[in-house]
């Protein structure tokens, strides 16, 4: 970190035990690489593809991934209902009713500078929820007594809610960076007051698959429109996406947005 800014990595949609692994493998090196400041994963796909448990959460934060953001499957593990609020490191959306258990912003110290980090999924296609921009109306002001610094996780599935959210965020936030479709987009920038964008920051897990998951099973559910689980492609190569930030420190705007995708031949899964 210089005395002006802080440099943050954050990591697109961890998928299952080969995402995990391609995190433990790639990050150390990366983080001394960009001298990262802190690192925020998204990891809601990473207990199987579906949320997270207490035995991943200590995981991650065992691997170096300083604060976690979640997004629609965080209460597919029942176990969360009663053990979200011990996970001090999590986010979850913000834009849940009143009264849910667990976090909707966290404040981290980054060497002595403050940074807010908060979470909130989208509609469009997505399931019923609480509206994203009265919900960031509310915490926003929450987060700015204590930082100027504040990265947003915007999870959702339509690349114009997206951009709409992140437009009526800018000047307001640091960054709004998109989750959920894990798919690496092509409009990362800087709006005119200094908010950093980019549509999906992408995914860590099986390269040779469809958004993480198992082909043949996605395959035939288009082909037949029967039932079919899903589940991660646990088999190399793995694909790592993640964008790196450059904020200034003094106003809390961004300099720098930089796209990172990195391929591991040697990622081995663990159990989940």
């Amino acid at each position: 970190m210089s005395q002006n800014n802080i440099t943050v990595l954050f990591i697109g949609d961890i998928v299952g035990s080969l995402g995990r692994s391609t995190v433990r493998e790639l990050l150390p090196e990366i983080k001394k690489r960009h001298k990262i400041d802190l690192v925020i994963a998204n990891g809601e796909n990473s207990a199987h593809g579906y949320s997270i448990t207490e035995k991943i959460y200590n995981e991650l934060i065992e691997m170096g991934v300083d604060a976690i953001t979640m997004g629609n499957h965080l209460w597919e593990k029942r176990e969360l209902i009663q053990k979200i609020g011990s996970f001090t490191k999590l986010v979850r959306p913000a834009n849940f009713p009143p009264g849910t258990p667990g976090q909707d912003f966290l404040i981290l110290d980054v060497n002595g500078i403050k940074v807010g980090l908060t979470n909130f999924l989208g509609r469009v296609f997505m399931q019923c929820i609480d509206d994203p921009f009265q919900a960031a109306d509310r915490v926003l002001p929450k987060i700015r007594e204590f930082a100027k610094i504040i990265i947003v996780d915007f999870h959702a599935e339509a690349t114009s809610e997206k951009t709409a959210f992140a437009m009526y965020l800018d000047g307001k936030v640091s960054a709004v960076l998109g989750t959920h479709t894990h798919v690496m987009t092509a409009d990362d920038r800087i709006f005119k007051d200094g908010t950093a964008f980019i549509s999906d920051v992408g995914m860590v897990g099986a390269l040779d698959s469809i958004i993480g998951m198992n082909k043949e099973q996605i395959i035939k559910r288009f082909r037949t429109q029967m039932p079919e689980k899903f589940e991660p492609t646990n088999t190399g190569p793995a694909l790592f996406n993640a964008v790196l930030l450059k904020i200034d420190a003094e106003n809390g705007m961004a300099i720098e947005i930089k796209k990172i995708k990195e391929i591991s031949q040697t990622a081995t899964p663990q159990s989940d």
